[in-house]
């Protein structure tokens, strides 16, 4: 169980739990092609640092919204 950050907390940050949970796998997908790239040894693991980025606000959801002309 996941103490810290609240998951509560995070998840009204991302909206629902469902995009939480997508919003931390694309961002962990992410973090590990970028550290495997560079040829690093990661620090922490992507997944926890994918969610300490969307506790601290530097990863937030942008919802698209159509426009339709008439």
């Amino acid at each position: 169980m996941m103490l810290y950050p609240p998951v509560a907390d995070i998840a009204d940050k991302a909206g629902s739990r469902y995009q939480l949970v997508n919003l931390v796998a694309h961002r962990a997908r992410a973090i590990s092609a970028e550290t495997e790239e560079q040829g690093e040894p990661m620090d922490e693991k992507p997944v926890s640092t994918a969610i300490n980025e969307i506790y601290a606000g530097r990863l937030q959801i942008v919802k698209n919204e159509e426009t339709t002309q008439d």
